[in-house]
């Protein structure tokens, strides 16, 4: 009796944490949407954890389904762990600043999500409940934010920004999960037994879906679906044909003809059809990211450093950092620092080395080989239309996340459906492990004891992740604090709750917005505001420095601490200046393709007097971004100061022609053809003769 209970609250936490992520957000808060969904992750697998093992206390027998899958997850789950120990800031690579996705702590939540779901919902009535529960979900997804696109101020919840701002995350992540709610209708609609009403408000949801993705407009999402539903038709089509000969009645599979048709409509057509309603409702997809190719070569370069384990999960904007194409530098992208690669998988594995691809490798074909081969045999007899449509719908969320970083939603329904599909693939052919351990005392008393330490493991994780979300917050608050002494008051909870570089480079840059406040005002200073001034420069300095400790490998924070140095340097603190020079160049040693770093360098060797260095390092800002005008009017002051008035223009033109229409470019060109002298006739020679 005490089993059943504890299994139901098992069964219902897991299903709330599924079918709440498309869904969950905390409105009228200063947390992030990614962020919220991670503390759902938390507490629905936590006390799915607890229930399921209370229940197992009670009846004293463990059911695991048997899958070789299994064993490759904990193949990821081992090569992430391996990677970030062996990383030089394993920190970063086992939490990251709040769960971040790639991170050993994720990958290890996504595939313990992974495991319960094969286990909890391994027969077709808990399936069928968790499909019905997802399909309403997403329904409500699609209508609400198609909706919030025509009235987005009152639907905002005080966290969607604009328009495009939605509760997946990115506006393309809502294009893909817009094509993954339409298959999921459509198989519903074309391989299930429903009732012809169902199938109507099923073909309404579809359209809803199909409109979103035409908001969003990406070419990628329309080849999936379009294939997707273009074999979905075909199917239908040749059973319908079958059906006919042996005299059933059989329907035109109508609506994958309209989805399949429209797909291709809109792939053919690009931005001549799929441009008209996204301009028309002023909504534009600025979202940029590297290329396939791009990251491919960055993963390549990580490779060649570090073969077996790579720097380390969660550190893709390090190695981005580094080893990122000097070509970058020629598009106005030359200064974005990317956190993540073309698509989601690509980046788990850019940073993992040869044990994270080939894990991920085993993991996806094993899911391939598998999945193919019992999906369609269950459509061909009929049966367990469940175990093929989680399977399917597991494959195109892969496939999204292999091509686009999907985020969190996405990555992690993946991961649910692949384990509903195990759990249902296994019980089908009864491939499973199960014991009892309550029959001997030796083996009673050692699961008995692992299961105490999962719980215990999972309630101090629990416990610990909700204080440092909480610390989110304070540094939401701290961000859009209207006053100096409000944002302090709150970057110092937040540092009190979780320490990390974010949170310690904010609070460095809160003391100097301080520290220039009180040092530009006109009065003189009372004592009171001199401390104050000495206590903000002491910790803006302390600030920039641990968060440069956190994370040595982050250009960011030392590029932070030579901003600092430089604020108070201007001050007239002494040697300021030669420290910035110093974190400056540690920061373009992790960053060498970064030519706003070189030129920081070289401002502050001219203003040093150290001439050579200054011209060295503007020219290797150059020789990095030959349009670079800050770099060439920098050149142009040194030649300046050196009284060569002809370089100096020089220069100055050579800036005037990157951006001709520049007033300032204009009125400094101009101000050497004022400045110069008038000219003067040359003095002929004296006539000198040989005697």
């Amino acid at each position: 009796m005490h089993s059943n209970i504890f299994d139901k609250l098992s069964f219902w936490s897991l299903f709330s944490v599924i079918v709440l992520l498309p869904v969950f957000c905390l409105p009228f808060t200063n947390i992030p949407i990614e962020t919220s969904k991670g503390f759902l992750l938390v507490l629905g697998l936590v006390l799915c954890l607890v229930f399921w093992t209370l229940a197992r206390f009670s009846d004293g027998r463990i059911t695991f389904p048997k899958s070789w899958l299994f064993v490759s997850g904990l193949g990821i789950i081992l090569a992430f762990l391996i990677s970030s120990l062996f990383s030089s800031n394993s920190y970063v690579s086992l939490f990251g600043t709040m769960l971040d996705v790639g991170s050993f702590y994720f990958i290890l939540l996504g595939f313990v999500l992974m495991l319960m779901s094969s286990v909890i919902f391994r027969d077709q009535i808990k399936a069928k409940i968790v499909l019905l529960g997802i399909i309403l979900s997403s329904a409500f997804v699609l209508i609400f934010q198609f909706a919030h696109i025509f009235v987005p101020k009152i639907l905002a919840l005080g966290i969607l920004s604009d328009k495009t701002s939605n509760v997946l995350g990115s506006w393309n992540a809502l294009g893909f999960f817009s094509g993954f709610a339409c298959l999921m209708f459509l198989f519903v609609i074309e391989f299930f037994p429903i009732s012809q009403k169902r199938k109507i408000v099923l073909a309404i949801f579809t359209l809803f879906a199909l409109l979103l993705m035409v908001f969003v407009n990406f070419s990628l999402i329309w080849v999936f679906v379009g294939i997707s539903s273009l074999i979905i038709f075909v199917y239908k089509i040749s059973t319908t044909f079958h059906a006919k000969e042996e005299g059933e009645k059989k329907h035109f599979p109508i609506v994958s003809f309209v989805v399949v048709i429209v797909s291709l409509l809109f792939f053919v057509s690009g931005p001549i059809l799929g441009g008209i309603i996204p301009s028309r409702f002023q909504i534009s997809n600025t979202e940029i990211s590297p290329t396939l190719g791009t990251t491919m070569a960055i993963t390549k370069n990580v490779l060649m450093k570090n073969p077996i384990v790579g720097i380390g999960p969660n550190r893709f904007g390090e190695a981005w950092a580094m080893y990122k194409p000097v070509a970058i530098n020629n598009t106005q992208f030359w200064s974005v620092s990317f956190d993540s690669g073309s698509g989601l998988l690509p980046t788990l594995t850019a940073t993992t080395g040869i044990l994270g691809i080939l894990s991920w490798l085993v993991f996806l074909l094993l899911l391939l080989v598998i999945g193919t081969r019992s999906a369609f045999s269950s459509i061909k007899n009929g049966t367990n239309s469940e175990m093929t449509t989680f399977f399917l719908l597991s494959v195109y969320l892969f496939v999204s996340a292999f091509f686009y970083a999907t985020g969190t939603v996405m990555f992690l329904l993946a991961l649910a459906f692949a384990g509903i599909f195990i759990g249902l693939y296994s019980m089908n052919l009864n491939k499973e492990i199960s014991f009892s351990f309550f029959e001997d005392r030796r083996k009673s008393f050692f699961t008995i004891l692992l299961l105490l330490v999962v719980v215990i493991l999972s309630v101090a994780v629990s416990f610990k992740y909700v204080e440092r979300f909480i610390s989110v917050s304070y540094f939401g608050k701290a961000l859009s604090a209207q006053t100096e002494s409000a944002a302090e008051a709150y970057i110092n909870k937040a540092i009190s709750l979780y320490s990390n570089d974010l949170y310690l480079r904010t609070y460095s840059q809160i003391y100097l917005i301080k520290l220039n406040s009180l040092a530009g005002k006109t009065t003189d200073l009372s004592d009171a505001e001199k401390a104050d001034l000495q206590t903000s420069f002491d910790m803006a300095v302390n600030g920039a420095q641990m968060a440069a400790g956190y994370n040595p490998s982050s250009y960011l924070n030392f590029q932070l601490l030579g901003s600092v140095l430089q604020s108070v340097g201007s001050l007239g603190v002494k040697d300021a200046n030669g420290k910035a020079i110093v974190a400056y160049q540690k920061a373009s040693s992790l960053n060498p393709s970064n030519p706003g770093l070189k030129l920081a360098i070289a401002t502050l060797s001219f203003a040093e007097g150290k001439i050579q260095d200054a011209k060295d390092y503007a020219n290797a800002a150059i020789s990095l971004k030959p349009d670079y005008i800050d770099a060439f009017l920098t050149l142009s002051q040194i030649s300046k100061s050196e009284g060569d008035n002809a370089k100096a223009l020089s220069y100055a033109k050579t800036a005037l022609s990157f951006s001709p229409a520049d007033k300032n470019l204009i009125q400094y060109v101009d101000s050497f053809n004022q400045a110069a002298p008038a000219p003067v006739a040359p003095t002929p020679a004296p006539n000198k003769s040989k005697n």
